[in-house]
C-alpha cells in the first residue's frame, strides 16, 4: 500500500508541477518544489530517530507518503514563515504516530493531525507568524481529473472503492444540501449545477477520500464499520462546523474525528508473533506456526497483514497479507500457510520469510476481512483452490471447536492429490467435500468424494454440488477460477470472494 501510494502520489505531485508551470493551480513551481523537499527532509528525520530509538525498521515509504499528502493539504511556499509551518506541520504528523498510539498502532492519520494542530494553532492567534496553514489546494478543477485516474488504479488494487464511494456521495451531497442552506442568508440563489460543479471539482473530496479515508492502517476491520466511518467523515466535511466562530470542523479535522470512530470499532494493536516452526504441507507449501505475544483477536476467515523487515526490499515491500489457518479457540498458537511459488525469482519479502528461524519475532500491523460465514445455519458451499483453502480450515475448525454443526460442502482443487493441503484437519471436521485433481488421491474417507479427474468449471461446479442455488457460496482462490466458475456461482443464494495472485 505505501510504495502503491507512493508512486500514484509521487505522479500527482509531477502533475501539480507541470500544472503550475502554466497557472493552473495556485502554488508556484518554486514553492511545490521547496515545500516537499522541507517536509520529506524533516518528516524522515523524525521518522529514522523515532524508529531507531524504538528499534524498528525505517519505512522510507511512509515518511514520503506523509510528505506527499502534506505537500497537497498544506498552503506551500517558499519563504522562510511558510517553510517553518511546514517543517511543522511535517514532524508533528511524524510523532503522532509514535506518540499518540494504541498498542503500536496510531491512531490519526497521521498528515491530517500534522496539518489540524499547525491550522488550529494559527486560526487561533498563537504563531501567527507563520505562513501557512492547511488550504486543501489539491481541490481544484485541473487536478480532479489526475486525482481520480490515480485514485481509481489505488482503490482498485486495494479494494476500497465502493468505501470511497460512499464518502464521496455522501459529502457531495451534504455539501450541496449546505450551500443550498447557506444562499438565501447571503442574498444569493441557488443553482444546483453550480453547487455540483463546487463540490465535486472545486473541493478536496476526492484527494480526501483516495488517499485518508481509505488508508488502511486506521481503517476498521470490517467492511460495514469503514462504510460507517466513510459516513461520518463525509457529513464532516461536506458540512463544516464552525467552532467558537474562529475554525471549523472540516477536511483533516473530519478525517481525525473519523479516525476516533475508526478506534472505538476496534480497539485493535500490532501484536508480536514468536515464529515456533515451519513445515511443508505438501510439496509446493509450508505452514509457519507462531505464538502471540500480546491480545490478538480475529474471526474465522480473515487475514492478518505480517511484517517481515528486511534489507534492500524490492518494489512491493515488507508487508504481505495472509490468511489465518488456525481458529480463533486455537489462540495464542496461530498458524499460516503461503506456497513456496517462483523459486527463480522470488520476492524479497519471500527470501526474507524463508530465513526466519524459530525464534524470530514478527509483527501483525493488523486483521481484515469479511470473508466470514453467514450468522446462523444458512447451508453454505466452500469452494477452495489450493492454498486458498486456508480461510476454511480457519471456519471449520472454530465450528468443531465450538460443537457447532454446519450445512456445509466443499469444493477443494488442487493440481495433484499431493498437493491437498490440511487434509487430516478438513477430514477430522467431517464436513462433505468433493475434490477435484488430476490423480486419484488415496484412503479418501467416506464423506470425500473424487471428481474423478473432472476439470472444474461452471458445469463441473453445477455438477458435484445438485444444490447450489440454495447455499451461500464462499470461494477462495485465484482470480482466473473466480471467472471461470461465475456462470455457476451466480445462481447460488450469495456470493464471497477472496481472490489472491500471490505473494
Amino acid at each position: 500500500m505505501y510504495r502503491l501510494a507512493l508512486y500514484g502520489l509521487g505522479l500527482l505531485a509531477l502533475t501539480a508541477l507541470v500544472l503550475s508551470l502554466f497557472g493552473l493551480v495556485s502554488p508556484a513551481p518554486i514553492e511545490l518544489v521547496a515545500s516537499y523537499v522541507v517536509l520529506a527532509a524533516v518528516i524522515s528525520a523524525v521518522d529514522a530517530a523515532a524508529q531507531r530509538l524504538l528499534h524498528l525498521p525505517w519505512r522510507v515509504e511512509s515518511s514520503l507518503v506523509t510528505a506527499l499528502v502534506l505537500l497537497f493539504v498544506m498552503q506551500p511556499g517558499a519563504n522562510g514563515p511558510a517553510l517553518i509551518g511546514l517543517a511543522l506541520a511535517g514532524a508533528l504528523a511524524s510523532l503522532s504516530k509514535y506518540l499518540i498510539a494504541w498498542r503500536g498502532r496510531h491512531i490519526f492519520n497521521p498528515a491530517a493531525f500534522g496539518a489540524a494542530v499547525v491550522s488550529i494553532v494559527g486560526a487561533l492567534g498563537a504563531l501567527e507568524w507563520l505562513g501557512t496553514s492547511a488550504s486543501w489546494w489539491v481541490g481544484t478543477p485541473a487536478m480532479a481529473g489526475p486525482v481520480a485516474l490515480v485514485g481509481l488504479a489505488i482503490l482498485w488494487r486495494v479494494e476500497k472503492v465502493r468505501v470511497v464511494l460512499v464518502f464521496l456521495l455522501i459529502a457531495v451531497g451534504t455539501s450541496v444540501v449546505h450551500q443550498a442552506a447557506q444562499a438565501p442568508p447571503l442574498g444569493g440563489e441557488f443553482e444546483l449545477s453550480a453547487a455540483l460543479f463546487n463540490a465535486v471539482l472545486q473541493s478536496p473530496f476526492l484527494f480526501l477520500g483516495i488517499f485518508m479515508v481509505a488508508e488502511p492502517l486506521t481503517s476498521p476491520p470490517r467492511r460495514w464499520q469503514q462504510f460507517w466511518v466513510a459516513a461520518v467523515v463525509g457529513v464532516l466535511a461536506g458540512w463544516p462546523i464552525i467552532i467558537g466562530g474562529l475554525f471549523t470542523l472540516g477536511q483533516e479535522r473530519a478525517m481525525l474525528i473519523g479516525n476516533l470512530v475508526a478506534l472505538t470499532f476496534a480497539l485493535r494493536g500490532s501484536v508480536r508473533l514468536v515464529l515456533e516452526k515451519r513445515e511443508f504441507i505438501t510439496p509446493t507449501a509450508q505452514e509457519l506456526t507462531f505464538r502471540a505475544r500480546g491480545e490478538l483477536r480475529f474471526l474465522p476467515g480473515q487475514y492478518l497483514e505480517l511484517d517481515v523487515p528486511h534489507h534492500r526490499p524490492d518494489a512491493r515491500g515488507t508487508r504481505r497479507e495472509f490468511s489465518i489457518v488456525s481458529a480463533p479457540a486455537d489462540l495464542p498458537v496461530l498458524r499460516i500457510a503461503y506456497k513456496n511459488g517462483d523459486q527463480n525469482h522470488p520476492s524479497s519479502y519471500k527470501r526474507a520469510l524463508a530465513l526466519a528461524d524459530p525464534g524470530t519475532v514478527l509483527a501483525v500491523t493488523g486483521t481484515w476481512g469479511d470473508f466470514l460465514l453467514p450468522k446462523g445455519d444458512a447451508p453454505v458451499l466452500m469452494v477452495a483452490a489450493g492454498i486458498g483453502v486456508t480461510p476454511f480450515v480457519s471456519q471449520l475448525r472454530q465450528l468443531q471447536a465450538d460443537g457447532a454443526s454446519r450445512d456445509a460442502v466443499l469444493v477443494y482443487v488442487a493440481s495433484e492429490a499431493a498437493e491437498l493441503a490440511f487434509r487430516a484437519e478438513l477430514e477430522a471436521t467431517g464436513v462433505p467435500t468433493i475434490v477435484f485433481t488430476r490423480d486419484e488421491p488415496a484412503d479418501l474417507p467416506a464423506h470425500w468424494t473424487w471428481a474423478q479427474g473432472i476439470r472444474l468449471d461452471a458445469a463441473g461446479l453445477e455438477h458435484a454440488v445438485s444444490d447450489i442455488a440454495a447455499r451461500h457460496a464462499f470461494i477462495s482462490g485465484p482470480p482466473r477460477l473466480l471467472a471461470d466458475l461465475a456462470p455457476a456461482l451466480q445462481k447460488t443464494h450469495s456470493v464471497t470472494t477472496d481472490a489472491f495472485a500471490g505473494y
